[in-house]
């Protein structure tokens, strides 16, 4: 069978011409549990990455040079989407108008790519089935990964365990969509472990259904990263800990609950501002502790389930693990992670170490650290009891008034760089003025890593590098 075009934006199935290699029958994979291995997928995914090189920035092909090819290639990617969709049925109406999407895109030339039907009737959150799969397909960019709207092909496997959902009764989410990797094309051989609707190519924005994250990606990569910090700074893991280190989907159902309580928290409190903010231009100490805020709060949130025996035991078990997950995750590898410039995550675990330290609960001494665990959770929730004071406080405050308050909470447990102008004091031109300005005054590394952190980055960084890209099993 072969596809033809109809003049229609829906291909259509003809009977082939017998002894054509391109045009042959070829086995459709018969459950999405084979779909990673089928000729439909492998071809699928070559196709996307020869057309993703056609590709510039914005995800057009603008070289009329490349459009037989290009042609050729959308050609193969909607045989292969028609031999899979058969494998996820619950996914029918998305590959359809994905389908179209495609055949559009070609008949407009190649321009910017709009995938904004496809998109909207890509609906994952209706779906939250343990091990459950999707085919997602789409132009986009990988948010931690590439900045290029190119197409990307994945294949995916809902994380959905029993716990989890009963978590999810206690703190409503609708929204969140947690993943594991089971294929994907080279925009995720990356540190991306996210899967967002506002990275794809559309016309235009719609309201958002559903955010996902890859908890398996973001479970292989702290048990990577924590066993070897662990061992650098001789630090005696826990019983807790060495259950997150040594069980892989239990570190899984760990991160899932810990983004679970995080993602819903940038919605709730006393905000002065959106906390979606990422159409807002501010200075990146903001963005590091509004994350650092939900996290914190995921943090006190399990404190409170791991001690409240009304509650099943696995589920308190689990809030305790992920107590130890924000705490590790946030002081290893964050700090350690991306570039200095404007690394907000980076400064939040700085952020937390430092707080801990100067706390008297976390402890650097004869190059050995240690932590005192029955301090700790008390230590944490302070830290986020002022940063909630701070938010409080600011309904009240002008908005730069707000990011001036914000700097010195910072600066007060954090040594900001000499060569600062907000730590020597904004000039009136600067105050009196637009809020760009006090941005563009913001260092790109305004709080620099420490010694403890500089000399552990030296023997951690071929580690951290070894994470992009990590899955399950590495």
């Amino acid at each position: 069978m072969s596809l033809v075009s109809t003049g229609s934006i829906t291909p259509v199935r003809t009977k082939s011409i017998v002894g054509e290699p391109e045009v042959l029958e070829r086995p459709r994979p018969a459950d999405a549990s084979s779909a990673e291995t089928s000729p439909a997928w492998l071809d699928l995914k070559a196709a996307a990455i020869a057309l993703a090189a056609c590709q510039i920035k914005d995800g057009s092909i603008p070289a009329e040079a490349s459009h037989p090819e290009a042609r050729e290639l959308v050609a193969r990617i909607r045989r292969d989407l028609l031999d899979l969709a058969p494998a996820f049925p619950h996914d029918a109406e998305y590959l359809a108008a994905l389908d179209a999407d495609f055949a559009r895109w070609q008949g407009d030339g190649f321009g910017v790519p709009d995938f904004l039907d496809s998109l909207t009737a890509f609906h994952p959150e209706r779906h939250r089935e343990d091990r459950l799969r999707h085919l997602v397909v789409f132009p986009m960019y990988t948010q931690n990964g590439s900045a290029e709207r190119h197409v990307e092909a994945l294949l995916v496997e809902v994380i959905w365990p029993e716990l989890i959902a009963g978590v999810e009764e206690r703190y409503g989410n609708a929204m969140f969509v947690s993943l594991r990797f089971v294929d994907f094309t080279p925009g995720y051989d990356s540190n991306s472990a996210v899967l967002f609707p506002e990275t794809v190519s559309m016309r235009s924005i719609p309201a958002f259904t559903w955010g996902a994250i890859f908890q398996d990606r973001e479970a292989a990569r702290f048990r990577r990263v924590v066993r070897a910090a662990a061992g650098i700074t001789k630090l005696e893991l826990s019983p807790v800990d060495e259950a997150l280190l040594g069980d892989q989907r239990l570190a899984e159902e760990t991160f899932v609950m810990w983004d679970l309580i995080h993602d819903r928290s940038h919605m709730r409190g006393d905000l002065p501002f959106d906390p979606f903010m990422i159409k807002q231009r501010m200075p990146y100490f903001l963005y590091s502790l509004e994350e650092l805020r939900c996290d914190l709060t995921a943090f006190r949130e399990c404190v409170r389930l791991a001690a409240d025996e009304t509650i099943d035991p696995d589920t308190r078990s689990r809030a305790e693990q992920v107590q130890h997950a924000i705490l590790f995750d946030r002081i290893f590898r964050f700090p350690l992670t991306g570039s200095r410039v404007r690394n907000y995550d980076g400064l939040g675990g700085q952020l937390l170490f430092a707080w801990l330290h100067q706390h008297e609960v976390l402890h650097w001494t004869d190059t050995r650290l240690t932590i005192d665990w029955a301090e700790l959770p008390g230590v944490v929730i302070a830290l986020s009891d002022a940063i909630n004071e701070l938010y409080w406080k600011s309904i009240d405050r002008p908005k730069t008034a707000h990011w001036l308050a914000a700097y010195e909470l910072v600066r007060a447990t954090l040594t900001p760089n000499p060569a600062s102008a907000w730590a020597r004091g904004l000039s009136d031109e600067i105050l009196a003025g637009a809020p760009s300005g006090y941005t563009d005054a913001v260092l790109d590394d305004e709080f620099p890593l420490s010694m403890f952190y500089e000399a552990l980055g030296k023997k951690m960084g071929d580690v951290i590098e070894s994470t992009k890209g990590i899955r399950a099993g590495a």
